[in-house]
């Protein structure tokens, strides 16, 4: 037998449905909040609000808009966003409706142009390490191969911001521990799924990575990204655990489950050169955690602005642009995905050390910088929408694609 709704009851869904809808185009409709005040707000879901409202910087009044995401609620979960591949990008929206997600904000810095060196694809691979539902993604690149602004004194590419299964956040740093076994003895492992390897070193490239070139592993240098790629390079293929392909030249296309791609460069290359087809080989890898010993859900990379309520030394007091941030409360219980608007009205934007500011002033104990500018995204989807809207005005028209991005999601 079909029910109908009864049309007073219809109305007032619809009613309720609008009336969201309207809440989350912004609080500007109803005069909004003073400068520096955290708005009201709309629940999305249980445990999960949306904010936006003013902060006055020292360029003049920006809009922020803000999740708040509390992780006791136990249909609340959080997650890494990332299209399948370390190696490619898509929207934050598309990223946040293909997995359910109710809320999200873009991630990490990444690999977003190549023009110093001409012929070799921008991979669109993220810079720091990466964990998705539990599982290793991929590594940090080295420090100078990064894209970005100037990190703050004592900053890494290994920072992370992270959910464990605890159900905690946290700031942390993961270095990758790796070995690569062969019949000649042991081989220290220097990257995993990286668009750039340390000199001298050797990569491991999984199904993980996707389809784009490995070439751009063996360009720069540990401190100038933008240095030329090695001429002495050499690339094995593994599968069943021996080696099954060599070539001079790092190769590109999707690699199939089950077989790892290492690519060398100098003194990495001459090591790999030494393996014939057939040999046994056997490559092993983990991330270590420099703080915690809580497997994480999640980790992203970018870089620490403020810990246990203070401010990094050393942030940048000076560059405003628009801003993309994460912090946590509550003993890591809560997080809040920080992002600045960029309509031309707003678009004066925040410096870093402002951000860190802004972040503590909504109730963040701990905080982290992420991509900004024209990556700067935060999606939200309004109860009974079928599909996240952008919040914010990104720069980028239309919406960028990202490496990868914090999901928020929420059952029933």
């Amino acid at each position: 037998m079909t029910h109908r709704q009864e049309p007073s009851q219809a109305r007032r869904s619809a009613l309720v449905l609008l009336t969201a809808l309207v809440l989350l185009a912004g609080a500007a409709l109803v005069g909004a909040a003073p400068a520096g005040a955290v708005g009201r707000g709309v629940a999305l879901a249980r445990g999960v609000t949306y904010r936006e409202y003013e902060v006055r910087g020292a360029k003049g009044v920006v809009r922020v808009h803000l999740l708040s995401v509390d992780l006791r609620a136990p249909s609340v979960r959080t997650d890494l966003l990332y299209p399948g591949a370390v190696a490619a990008r898509a929207t934050v929206s598309g990223m946040a409706d293909a997995r359910g997600a109710v809320g999200g904000v873009n991630g990490d810095f990444f690999d977003i142009s190549e023009a110093q060196h001409p012929g070799v694809e921008a991979t669109g691979a993220s810079v720091g390490p990466a964990v998705a539902g539990g599982r290793v993604l991929k590594s940090a690149v080295p420090d100078g191969q990064r894209f970005g602004p100037a990190m703050p004194p004592g900053a890494s590419t290994r920072d992370v911001f992270g959910v464990g299964v605890d159900r905690r956040a946290r700031l942390d740093r993961l270095r990758l521990v790796g070995v690569v076994r062969t019949p000649g003895g042991r081989l220290p492992l220097g990257g995993l799924n990286q668009y750039a390897l340390p000199v001298g070193a050797i990569g491991a490239y999984t199904a993980d990575w996707g389809g784009a070139s490995r070439v751009r592993a063996t360009c720069g240098t540990d401190t100038d990204r933008a240095a030329g790629c090695s001429a002495d390079t050499f690339e094995v293929t593994v599968r069943g655990g021996r080696v099954v392909a060599r070539s001079q030249r790092p190769g590109g296309g999707a690699v199939a489950a089950g077989t790892t791609v290492l690519v060398g460069r100098e003194d990495g290359a001459r090591r790999l050169r030494a393996l014939a087809e057939g040999e046994r080989v056997r490559v092993t890898h983990r991330l270590v955690a420099a703080g915690s010993a809580v497997p994480y859900r999640f980790v992203v990379g970018g870089y620490p602005v403020l810990r246990g309520g203070r401010q990094v030394a050393g942030l940048d007091d000076r560059t405003a642009a628009v801003r993309t941030a994460v912090g946590s409360a509550d003993g890591g219980r809560r997080l809040l995905l920080f992002a600045l608007d960029g309509a031309p009205a707003y678009r004066v934007g925040l410096t870093i050390a402002e951000v860190a500011s802004a972040l503590r002033a909504a109730g963040a104990v701990d905080g982290f910088s992420l991509d900004g500018g024209g990556s700067t995204t935060l999606v939200a989807r309004a109860p009974g929408a079928a599909s996240v809207t952008v919040r914010n005005h990104p720069t980028d028209a239309p919406e960028r694609a990202v490496a990868n991005g914090i999901g928020v999601f929420a059952g029933r």
